[in-house]
């Protein structure tokens, strides 16, 4: 068996892939690298996203009603989320991280903020 970075001979283990901790961790910090470039473009997106539904709701509310229009003027991106739930009656909330938002109708919007009570002090 040869390493993954450098084709050297492999003693040891049989399933080892890599010869030496320095070729493992070369492998490692370049497989992050690539990684953090090609979410950096999404995450920018959902982190915006998150921002206008922040600015939407303001620091008090849990939910509120707005026209799809005044997302859409904000630049706000429907189709990135971070997760979804479909409730008891069929109706599915889009979320970015805390906030979520549900189609009413094609012009009305719902956004809610998820209250996570599990929070731990510091």
């Amino acid at each position: 068996m040869t390493c993954k970075i450098c084709s050297a001979i492999i003693v040891g283990r049989k399933d080892k892939i890599f010869c030496s901790i320095k070729c493992k961790n070369y492998y490692h910090v370049n497989l992050r690298k690539v990684t953090a470039i090609e979410v950096k473009e999404i995450d920018t997106i959902l982190h915006r996203n998150r921002s206008i539904l922040l600015e939407i709701m303001g620091k008090r509310k849990l939910q509120h009603s707005t026209q799809r229009v005044v997302l859409e003027k904000k630049n706000f991106k429907f189709k990135y989320h971070t997760h979804l739930h479909v409730n008891s009656k069929g109706k599915t909330y889009y979320y970015v991280y805390d906030f979520a938002w549900m189609e009413f109708s094609s012009d009305e919007i719902l956004v809610v903020r998820k209250i996570n009570n599990n929070k731990t002090s510091r």
